[in-house]
């Protein structure tokens, strides 16, 4: 367990302490975090994802125990969960696609038993990158955003009309999964052409090794090798960044032209790319958001960075407490 040491001040809305969980295809974070966004302790497992659902259950155990260790554990009033999807908020269950123990898994009946009955509050993971920004990051001031986390997939969430809008199931902003390209490869949900099968990590590697980028000495397939061989003019690497580019563009301005946003805030492993990405990014969108209304419509990295999921969570959770956290299986 780790205490972190008090941050500076920020402005944001007056929450308690509340648990926060991250929950990942490689890892599972937990934290206590304070009302002004400070993680005052933290706890991390690795995910064992190819394990059974039990297994699984017990990383997360271990680290709410090792939170509840903290002497900050009996001031935490609610938990939130920001998890790999498909996630069901209203069922309270989870099914990660890189997470095959867990199909329909009660994860918020688990964990409000582990936590001693303290009310749940479950988000995906994109909407959770999308309360964390919004709270403390790139859409903080905006009404109406898309948060989009660019990693092995595609993941998304909205603020409209200044509020969270996770949908009735903690979907909602699913931009992955916009199709894009009616006769393009078929993706993993079982639909073609989607955003996240050709903007994700994996595919943007993919592609540049099909048409003959090769990795240096050191055999590294990732996307931030292709994206270093960009920054030095391969123009595979080039062309693949570009192609994600177009994709995630044209799916950022079908969002804008349906709800009417003002922001695309871009994070996650492959936004760490830079101008590799965003270059190409605002060059795409300006020839797809050509309408009056979603012309001016920005693109900035995200600012939370790596605990973006933990303050998501703790953010739902604090919004939920006295509405819509889950507080235990109906009498």
């Amino acid at each position: 367990m780790q205490t972190d040491p008090a941050t500076g001040p920020h402005d944001g809305p007056a929450y308690g302490l509340v648990v926060a969980l991250d929950i990942g295809g490689t890892k599972i974070a937990g934290a206590l975090v304070d009302g002004e966004g400070r993680i005052r302790v933290r706890s991390q497992r690795p995910t064992p994802a190819r394990e059974d659902g039990e297994t699984v259950m017990r990383a997360v155990e271990d680290v709410l125990a090792e939170l509840a260790a903290s002497p900050l554990w009996e001031a935490a009033g609610a938990v939130g969960i920001g998890s790999a999807g498909p996630v069901d908020a209203h069922r309270g269950v989870v099914s990660p696609v890189n997470v095959p123990g867990w199909r329909d898994y009660p994860l918020v009946e688990r964990v409000h038993k582990a936590t001693g009955g303290r009310p749940v509050t479950l988000v995906g993971d994109g909407v959770a990158m999308t309360a964390a920004e919004h709270w403390l990051g790139a859409a903080r001031g905006h009404d109406n955003a898309l948060c989009l986390v660019v990693s092995t997939g595609v993941g998304g969430g909205l603020v409209l009309g200044g509020q969270i809008h996770p949908g009735p199931t903690g979907n909602a902003g699913h931009i992955g999964h916009i199709v894009v390209d009616m006769d393009g490869e078929s993706c993993a949900c079982g639909a073609r052409g989607c955003v996240e099968r050709i903007a994700s990590g994996p595919h943007i590697a993919r592609r540049a090794l099909d048409n003959g980028w090769r990795p240096g000495p050191d055999g590294d397939l990732s996307a931030a090798a292709v994206a270093a061989a960009a920054r030095a003019g391969d123009p595979v690497a080039v062309a693949s960044f570009a192609r994600a580019a177009q994709a995630l563009a044209a799916g950022i301005a079908a969002t804008a032209a349906l709800v009417e946003i003002d922001i695309a805030v871009v994070g996650g492993g492959v936004a760490g790319a830079g101008e590799v990405l965003f270059a190409p990014l605002r060059r795409s969108l300006a020839t797809y958001a050509t309408l009056s209304f979603v012309r001016n419509l920005t693109v900035v990295p995200a600012l939370t960075g790596a605990d973006a999921g933990l303050l998501g969570a703790a953010a739902a959770a604090s919004r939920a407490v006295g509405g819509g956290a889950w507080t235990g299986p109906a009498a």
